[in-house]
């Protein structure tokens, strides 16, 4: 999240991004191929993931707060392509970064978004769930 926040503040390229999160303390705990995935997926397929979200928020992608929107890029990410992720952990994933780096209320604008997203991309995941 934090390297796709970098990403979205500073623009560049992902290798930068990825500079600046690889030297901040814990990074050795991370799981290395599912952060490359996440931050250099993301920004490649930034427009991609972008056209989702515009669908199903209430403004233009560029006036979310820019932590929002790194959350949402990652589980939209997931959601498009960690098809090995259920819906369900992606959202609540996202819902966690939320609560720890979001405003007061972001991890329920969050929540209610990744749902919709979820519907649309993954519409028979989704409507088993539903059941």
């Amino acid at each position: 999240m934090q390297g796709l926040y970098r990403w979205l503040l500073a623009g560049g390229e992902s290798k930068s991004a990825e500079a600046d999160v690889v030297d901040m303390d814990g990074f050795d705990r991370a799981d290395r191929v599912h952060f490359d995935a996440l931050l250099h997926g993301g920004v490649e397929q930034a427009a991609t993931i972008d056209a989702v979200l515009t669908r199903h928020v209430d403004r233009k992608t560029a006036l979310l707060s820019p932590v929002e929107h790194a959350i949402l890029m990652i589980g939209v990410y997931e959601l498009m392509n960690c098809i090995d992720i259920p819906y369900r952990v992606a959202i609540n994933e996202a819902v966690e970064l939320a609560k720890t780096f979001g405003g007061t209320d972001g991890h329920k604008f969050v929540n209610g978004v990744l749902d919709k997203c979820a519907a649309e991309l993954r519409p028979d995941e989704a409507r088993r769930s539903d059941r």
